[in-house]
């Protein structure tokens, strides 16, 4: 057994550029800041798993600076020591000593599958059940803001063969501008392209109600998240008088808010995230929950770099039914790669890897060259 003990756990900062500005109703980013979790054990393993937020404090209750120091003080101690193979118990001590903070549970479970699957020469996806699928498709958030902008990059993500839905950010500025904007991407790409809306909880629900049906009347597909996430009558009632389907994403943040939001039928799609709900498990009930209620399941994102990124494509390969495919196009707006080989999209999909583990192996150059403390480390692979 101490062979397999877990020895070391390190939490890294990583500050990377992204390819433009990314506007939400919440915050515009300039950058994306990962957290880089490397996961050691006392048999020569290494798993790797990783945490983003949006926005810093804009978008929820974790920023990757608490991630980074509450996995130093109060995570890390509680593993080391631990099998790393009895990821259940691991994940159980955790979740009895340390209250919320699924951002950070969410990295460490993703290490712990990483290393397992190394340890065993199974892919993560092979470890909770079995890929139904090889690929997954990936939509394209057009978040500049600027109509002929966004247009254009469309143009070119359909010419590429590289994204064939669309999801704009909306909700910073008056819903009649939004809705304008919207109707004119959605004509100019027409039958040829998927169009959606994140409005981020920005609006009110009589806002939602006027918005809903312009939107509607655009050819919008579906709403994500239009009012407060705490207010599931609203997104109920929302949901029972929109013509267009509802997405649920803000207002899912534990399994129990799954539970309760598939009672009310306070929405027709689930958007599934792992680090938010608490990692790989804990998504995998959440979108058993909505399953079994009929719900739609779509793949989201927090704008995670490689690693989280495959580990969401690992998760969402063994569902059964993921009906509005997903969005995990995070390491796409990077202009630095941390992986030695990037993820691979072609033909509108992301391509899951089926090597041991997650399937990577981290770019030790760039990770020194972009981590915030700047220190140089020996390669793991």
């Amino acid at each position: 057994m101490s062979d397999h003990l877990i020895e070391s756990v390190e939490a890294i900062l990583v500050d990377l550029p992204t390819i433009r500005p990314h506007r939400l109703a919440m915050a515009t980013m300039q950058g994306q800041t990962l957290v880089i979790v490397r996961l050691r054990c006392a048999d020569g393993i290494e798993g790797l798993g990783e945490a983003a937020t949006i926005g810093g404090l804009a978008y929820g209750p974790e920023s990757p600076e608490s991630i980074k120091q509450n996995i130093d003080s109060y995570l890390a101690p509680l593993l080391v020591g631990q099998d790393a193979r009895k990821i259940n118990a691991a994940m159980r001590r955790i979740d009895s000593q340390v209250r919320g903070n699924t951002f950070a549970k969410s990295a460490i479970e993703i290490a712990l599958l990483d290393a397992q699957g190394k340890r065993l020469g199974l892919s993560v996806s092979e470890l909770l059940g079995g890929r139904l699928r090889e690929a997954l498709p990936v939509l394209w958030t057009l978040a500049s803001g600027d109509t002929g902008r966004d247009i254009e990059e469309a143009e070119c993500m359909l010419d590429q063969r590289r994204h064939n839905a669309f999801k704009l950010k909306i909700g910073a500025r008056e819903p009649a501008q939004d809705v304008a904007h919207v109707a004119a991407v959605k004509r100019a790409l027409g039958d040829r392209a998927s169009v959606r809306v994140d409005v981020n909880q920005a609006w009110d629900e009589a806002t939602s109600l006027r918005a809903l049906a312009a939107l509607a009347d655009a050819g919008v597909d579906l709403v994500e998240q239009p009012i407060a996430r705490h207010s599931f009558a609203g997104l109920a009632r929302l949901s029972a008088r929109s013509q267009i389907p509802i997405m649920a994403d803000e207002a899912i943040e534990s399994v129990e808010d799954a539970f309760n939001l598939a009672c009310l039928g306070a929405a027709q799609i689930f958007a599934l995230k792992l680090a938010k709900n608490g990692g790989p498990s804990a998504m995998l009930r959440t979108a058993a929950i909505a399953d079994a209620a009929g719900i739609g399941l779509y793949g989201g994102t927090m704008l995670e770099g490689g690693i989280a990124t495959l580990a969401s494509a690992h998760a969402f390969s063994t569902l059964p039914r993921l009906t509005w495919g997903t969005e995990l196009f995070g390491p796409l707006l990077l202009t630095e790669e941390l992986l030695e080989e990037p993820l691979r999209y072609a033909d509108f999909e992301l391509h899951i890897p089926d090597r041991p583990g997650l399937g990577i192996c981290l770019n030790e150059s760039q990770l020194a060259r972009f981590r915030r403390d700047g220190v140089r480390r020996t390669t793991f692979c």
